[in-house]
């Protein structure tokens, strides 16, 4: 292992005050045993309204490797992992949530991948702890996903990854406001391997996803990394005119040849209602793909910083971030 190597572990946080005290125990634990360094612990306060930050900035007072970028609001998950990408210095970066569920020890075996040549090595989540309604639903996903998606998105891998210097780099240039990381980093490419590894039960607390951001985070992979749905639209109706003109030759046909006039009147108005609401849908998905492009074009940042805490032999961190506001604003 290289002896100059710099580790960086980037975690979005919001409301984990039970969890913190053993979350960097173990974090700790972990990175005094990497070669290399100074490694870098870098938090990202997505907006706590409980004792996190204070915790967070105790502990920054405590130890020179511990840095927070504290979110002027709750921006969500995705776009806390952005604003910890945007600010990792290490030649490896370690993305995980911070409820213990993605297990700190764990780390050493994504570097031992990544020092065989991988430039992304991600956890495939294996034997997961939630309820069963829960666990089919992300099976299903992220079947779904697969299939949908115009590029391959590996099975059952979350945000729990690590990256090299250059997918960080790539990734920090790309704009998308409604972000599915997981899929943008499938996208970079380089070469990429999963490690199983089991998934925890959270430590304490409660999941801060929502079924509602669940759903949000499932429909901005599906709508970012796939076009199925506007092309399903196509699809169906062309299938809908193709046996509108069948029954439309059967009924001329029935007319000028048995002497018969079709009858079903209730079935023509459940053929309305379904053809009504097929189409009210399918205007809803292209309604979503509009929506995404005005939220695009609006070109406000992902993310705003409100503190940064420790970090003093970083000062560059706010020149970093306007570098790569103005960056991306340059590109709208």
């Amino acid at each position: 292992m290289n002896s100059g190597f710099r580790l960086s572990v980037a975690i979005p946080i919001h409301n984990e005050e039970s969890v913190l005290p053993e979350l960097l125990t173990r974090l700790m634990g972990v990175l005094d045993k990497v070669q290399g360094g100074p490694h870098e612990l870098l938090f990202v306060d997505d907006g706590s309204t409980d004792g996190t930050l204070a915790l967070l900035e105790e502990a920054a007072q405590r130890d020179s490797r511990i840095m927070v970028l504290s979110l002027s609001r709750n921006f969500g998950h995705q776009a806390a992992l952005t604003a910890a990408l945007d600010h990792v210095t290490g030649d490896a970066t370690v993305l995980m949530d911070g409820d213990l569920q993605d297990e700190p020890e764990s780390i050493p075996r994504l570097l031992e991948k990544f020092f065989e040549g991988h430039d992304v090595v991600y956890a495939q989540r294996t034997r997961r702890k939630e309820a069963w309604p829960l666990r089919l639903s992300y099976y299903v996903f992220y079947r779904l996903m697969a299939r949908l998606s115009d590029m391959k998105l590996p099975l059952d891998a979350g945000d729990f990854a690590l990256m090299s210097r250059r997918v960080v780099e790539h990734l920090q240039r790309l704009q998308e406001h409604h972000r599915y990381l997981r899929g943008l980093r499938s996208w970079v490419g380089f070469r990429q391997i999963g490690v199983p590894i089991e998934r925890s039960q959270r430590h304490s607390g409660r999941s801060k996803y929502s079924v509602f951001r669940l759903l949000k985070l499932a429909s901005d992979g599906i709508f970012a990394f796939s076009i199925v749905p506007i092309r399903a639209a196509a699809i169906l109706g062309a299938i809908s005119i193709g046996l509108s003109g069948l029954f439309a030759v059967y009924t001329i046909f029935a007319k000028l040849f048995l002497n018969q006039t079709p009858k079903g009147f209730t079935a023509l108005l459940l053929l309305i209602t379904f053809l009504s609401g097929i189409l009210l849908f399918f205007l809803g998905v292209i309604g979503e793909y509009v929506g995404r492009i005005y939220e695009e074009s609006k070109g406000r940042p992902i993310y705003i910083i409100g503190r940064l805490i420790g970090g003093g032999n970083r000062p560059d961190l706010l020149f970093q971030q306007r570098e790569n506001l103005s960056q991306r604003n340059s590109r709208r």
